[in-house]
């Protein structure tokens, strides 16, 4: 059941904060390349370039969009994780609490900062109203990048797991 676990938890942590973590870095990026006025979807008969314009805000949501629901999912990655944990025994390691502890932060970077930050930027491009200004992009660019750097903290935690007895 053990490899199981670990399994589902290796997995799950792949699959959900990999493009989490892709998508956010991408995101602030994306968002500056939007110009003020470009909304979602170009009128009926519109040239190219307008769509292509538009093509630019529907980027910015989209990778929003994939945030949002890969966190969600991401949710799985701490469960397995813990009850992977829990049935090797090494809950109380110090190792294991130091990537709980950095999860924990981790995701309350991504649940109070980055997402909202991303969903608050979106809502400007779609309304068109005021440019985007690079400082804020800024911002969510250095909070996806503790964020990212947290997550390689964590993994690279739970490769080496300081004071293991395995020796792997």
């Amino acid at each position: 059941m053990t490899a199981f676990l670990l399994a589902v938890h290796v997995v799950a942590a792949i699959l959900a904060v990999g493009p989490v973590a892709v998508a956010a870095s991408m995101f602030p990026a994306a968002t500056r390349r939007v110009r003020p006025g470009e909304s979602g979807a170009p009128p009926a008969g519109v040239g190219a370039s307008a769509a292509s314009a538009a093509s630019g805000v529907g980027a910015v949501r989209l990778l929003h969009r994939v945030c949002r629901v890969y966190a969600a999912v991401g949710v799985a990655v701490p469960v397995f994780g813990l009850a992977t944990a829990s049935s090797l025994g090494v809950l109380t390691d110090a190792w294991l609490i130091a990537s709980m502890a950095l999860t924990a932060v981790a995701a309350a970077i991504l649940a109070l900062r980055i997402l909202p930050g991303q969903e608050a930027l979106v809502a400007r491009l779609e309304e068109g109203t005021a440019p985007v200004e690079r400082a804020e992009t800024a911002r969510l660019a250095m909070l996806t990048g503790a964020f990212n750097l947290l997550w390689v903290t964590v993994t690279i935690l739970m490769i080496i797991r300081p004071g293991s007895t395995t020796g792997a």
